[in-house]
């Protein structure tokens, strides 16, 4: 796991995601149990975290639910998940978790769809 730990860079435990979204922790497991987010554990501790990424200006980044949903319907783990949306790609550029920072929707979730087959 500690590869996926650097590539994501910085990461949001269970009750800093609470607090920066004004949410209890049992809404913040709902969120992840709805897949609106996606969490994994990390660090030798095992701590349940959320990239620092996925949440922006004290909501979870608008676009995430619907690529994670397609994503994990096609069997990806969240850890397989997160990977995805934070490896380089050539042909976007970038990675895809910041394609959809910027509003690139649309092309996110047919490449994850493609992804399926």
């Amino acid at each position: 796991m500690n590869t996926l730990e650097n590539l994501v860079g910085d990461w949001l435990p269970l009750p800093d995601v609470a607090e920066a979204l004004g949410l209890s922790i049992t809404k913040v497991h709902g969120l992840i149990n709805e897949r609106a987010l996606v969490a994994v554990r990390i660090t030798d501790r095992g701590i349940r975290s959320v990239p620092a990424e996925c949440i922006t200006d004290g909501h979870v980044l608008d676009s995430l639910k619907g690529t994670v949903a397609v994503l994990g319907d096609s069997g990806f783990s969240d850890e397989e998940i997160i990977r995805w949306l934070f490896t380089e790609d050539e042909s976007l550029p970038g990675r895809p978790i910041d394609a959809l920072k910027q509003g690139r929707k649309t092309e996110i979730r047919r490449r994850a769809q493609a992804m399926a087959w």
